[in-house]
């Protein structure tokens, strides 16, 4: 039997993918955080549910409408902590990226609080959203 953090994340990672951010949303706390690492188009801090909405809504906008697909690969956790491996593939303005990720999360009252994104390549990351 899976935790109960691992399918919290399993589950809002795949509302995710099918584009339901209703759905993903019911998983965060009120003033959940994201936080993306580097120099490109995404990279920063986001505080509360409308940004983040925000951020997942700039995919199609940034991508020239094409889509940027995620696999998830795993996911382990605990009552405080989960770790998703995830892979991500994206093409944008005649570029097309393949790598690998990691994202942490944190929970509050059965609820992600924060999620911290580490790419295995950050400098192709920047170079692909740049």
């Amino acid at each position: 039997m899976a935790h109960p953090n691992e399918d919290l994340v399993r589950e809002g990672i795949a509302a995710s993918q099918r584009g339901d951010m209703d759905a993903a949303q019911k998983r965060w706390a009120e003033d959940i955080r994201m936080h993306i690492p580097g120099r490109g188009l995404l990279a920063g801090d986001y505080q509360g549910i409308e940004q983040m909405r925000q951020f997942f809504a700039r995919f199609p906008e940034v991508t020239g409408g094409r889509t940027i697909s995620t696999e998830l690969n795993d996911v382990l956790a605990n009552d405080e902590h989960a770790v998703a491996l995830m892979t991500t593939r994206g093409e944008r303005a005649g570029k097309q990226l393949t790598y690998n990720t990691v994202n942490v999360y944190h929970f509050r009252d059965g609820k992600i609080t924060e999620m911290w994104s580490y790419p295995a390549d950050q400098y192709a990351v920047d170079e692909f959203w740049s």
